[in-house]
């Protein structure tokens, strides 16, 4: 998913390419006119996708810039395992914002199809929303995201609390991304998160959420 462009022929130490750390990430343009979104503000939307998404593909690259750089150093290990780190967190932010902003642009309704895939694993989909929604709630004022995710191993989708870009359930492929940090309301709802998440859902694209539950 992420739009990557090379930056040079590095070498690795054993003479082979080194596409991860040579490659830089490049910002994917907002797949929606940002004027059009039902009840969420054109100032909050670009101003999320600049100064948040924008700025975390920024830093990712700064991120393998200097990973690149280190990768010969004769420092620690535990001064490069500290970019790693930072190379963890950036990256999820990078990922999560795309498929956030990728799920949005839509009128919100789920199709009858759709929702009866979802209640497979939820016994209703109204069960699977109003779940959904109160995690969102309880991350208001706080941070994470929620996140609706097929997961492979169990062979079923449930909705996931994620505190952070870091950390995520394994095996488990992203179907519906929210973004719960303060920056992706506060500006449009202030406090109200509840409101926020009203909004949210008025603008899931759920085409795009279909085409990620059958990949």
């Amino acid at each position: 998913m992420l739009a990557t462009a090379d930056v040079g022929a590095q070498e690795s130490t054993t003479g082979a390419p080194a596409p991860a750390l040579s490659r830089m990430v490049e910002p994917k343009p907002l797949p929606f006119n940002a004027k059009n979104l039902n009840g969420l503000s054109e100032k909050l939307v670009v101003s999320h996708w600049e100064n948040n998404y924008a700025g975390a593909v920024k830093a990712l690259n700064v991120v393998r810039e200097k990973l690149r750089g280190q990768l010969a150093s004769q420092d620690p290990p535990y001064v490069y395992n500290d970019l790693k780190r930072e190379h963890l967190i950036r990256t999820g932010s990078v990922v999560l914002h795309e498929l956030y902003f990728g799920n949005l642009g839509g009128d919100g309704k789920a199709p009858a199809q759709l929702r009866s895939t979802i209640a497979k694993s939820f016994g209703t989909f109204d069960a699977w929303e109003s779940e959904f929604r109160k995690i969102g709630q309880g991350l208001g004022g706080g941070s994470g995201w929620v996140v609706l995710g097929y997961n492979e191993h169990l062979q079923l989708l449930e909705n996931y609390w994620m505190a952070d870009h870091a950390h995520n359930p394994p095996h488990t492929r992203p179907v519906l991304v929210m973004d719960m940090y303060e920056h992706a309301y506060h500006m449009d709802f202030g406090a109200a998160a509840a409101k926020y998440i009203d909004a949210f859902f008025a603008n899931v694209n759920w085409d795009e959420v279909a085409k990620r539950v059958t990949v």
